[in-house]
């Protein structure tokens, strides 16, 4: 199926690590250029040398690793974007951050603070940054990842909670600047286990972490209604469709579950 986005300009935040890195391969597959903004320089690098190994031209890969919690960092990826290629068409904000947790013992304030940094704020200034290009065009796409804790889940309050952050602001953006052709999608991704070292960086939470042990991988993929956990190309499928706009053109202001049926919202 063709989905239009070939030459599409494309910023994909948090895009050098496990689901991030999956939906970059995404989108390179169907031609389209992509901005990778990842503060993990190293784990950036490896990313770009090997979709350069791949055969993709370096004309169609920009990087930067803008720490975008920093007012203004998304302005200047954004800027960066546009001298390069003139305008962004999709958006994809990725990047985020947890370590789970009970929430009577979830008692860092700093923490909280670092969730809703990343979580929201970096992604907040993603979408103000690229907002106005696409109102100029009059077309866009953006996609937020979300994630099946937005609906509440154990161990994932806080987190959770700037997860639901993130679906009333697609559907805000989506009810205000859908007149103006952009669209605005979720997708909550189920637990998306990194199939090898490379696939993440020295600074992901799947780095020297036990986050989920091999009994609770288990039983996670038991519960679900498909029996199979979800992989980054599961989500780069989704988000790459949802991004298309010959083919997504009418879907805006909707969440997708891409958990084999964890949640159904």
């Amino acid at each position: 199926m063709d989905l239009g986005l070939s030459g599409a300009r494309v910023m994909v935040t948090g895009g050098a690590a496990n689901i991030g890195r999956g939906i970059v391969r995404g989108f390179v597959a169907e031609g389209a250029r992509v901005m990778i903004a990842d503060r993990d320089r190293d784990q950036l690098d490896r990313t770009a040398e090997d979709l350069y190994a791949s055969g993709v031209p370096t004309d169609r890969i920009l990087l930067s690793d803008a720490d975008l919690v920093e007012p203004g960092a998304a302005v200047a990826v954004v800027a960066a974007m546009e001298d390069a290629w003139g305008g962004v068409d999709a958006l994809v904000n990725n990047a985020g951050w947890s370590v789970p947790n009970f929430l009577l013992k979830d008692t860092d304030r700093s923490r909280w603070q670092r969730l809703v940094d990343v979580n929201l704020f970096a992604t907040i200034e993603c979408t103000q940054a690229v907002l106005p290009l696409m109102q100029r065009q009059g077309r866009g796409s953006i996609v937020m990842i979300a994630s099946d804790a937005a609906f509440g889940q154990l161990r994932q309050g806080v987190y959770g909670a700037t997860k639901a952050a993130q679906v009333a602001l697609a559907r805000t953006v989506a009810k205000e600047f859908g007149r103006d052709g952009v669209r605005c999608n979720v997708v909550c991704p189920g637990l998306v286990v990194p199939e090898s070292a490379e696939e993440i960086g020295a600074e992901s939470l799947w780095s020297g972490a036990e986050i989920f042990d091999e009994a609770q991988v288990a039983s996670i993929e038991k519960s679900l209604p498909l029996r199979r956990l979800t992989s980054a190309t599961d989500i780069a499928d989704t988000v790459v469709f949802l991004s298309s706009e010959l083919r997504s053109r009418q879907t805006t202001g909707q969440i997708l579950s891409v958990s084999g049926g964890f949640v159904m919202p």
